[in-house]
């Protein structure tokens, strides 16, 4: 590697660094954080989840997942409930307060995103959506080699 921009760490770094900034600007009138809204979003699509499918759906282990529902929990925008006929598993299901907040928070991202994103056509976000999936999902299985 000739130069830093050659290095796949630094402009992915430094993208992270302003959308973040930007995600936790927006949400933080509503005391929500972007991984806490990321998960809000799951549950609207699709309420009453198990802690595991939605930390499979969001790439979250099980530690990082049972911090952001305590916090999620505390907040009044989750509760968990035992599960009909397994009891063993809890079922995350939003409040009253938690679905209340979807619209003003979706409208809040998609504000984000348009900022972000308005200046590529239809098929550059597409690509650059695959592009991002692929890397979030690549799993290492063998440590990289060096020559």
């Amino acid at each position: 590697m000739d130069q830093i921009e050659d290095c796949l760490s630094f402009y992915l770094g430094k993208a992270y660094q302003r959308v973040t900034q930007s995600a936790k600007q927006r949400l933080a009138p509503y005391g929500v954080t972007p991984v806490q809204y990321a998960l809000l979003k799951v549950l609207w699509e699709h309420d009453q989840q198990s802690g595991a499918e939605l930390g499979e759906r969001l790439l979250l282990d099980s530690a990082t997942m049972t911090g952001l529902l305590d916090r999620l929990e505390h907040a009044g925008l989750i509760e968990r409930k035992a599960h009909a006929t397994d009891r063993r598993v809890n079922r995350v299901a939003l409040t009253t307060r938690g679905r209340d907040l979807q619209a003003p928070l979706d409208r809040e991202m998609d504000q984000m995103n348009q900022d972000f994103l308005g200046e590529f056509s239809s098929e550059e976000r597409k690509i650059l959506r695959n592009l991002l999936t692929t890397l979030a999902r690549w799993k290492q299985t063998e440590p990289p080699t060096t020559t």
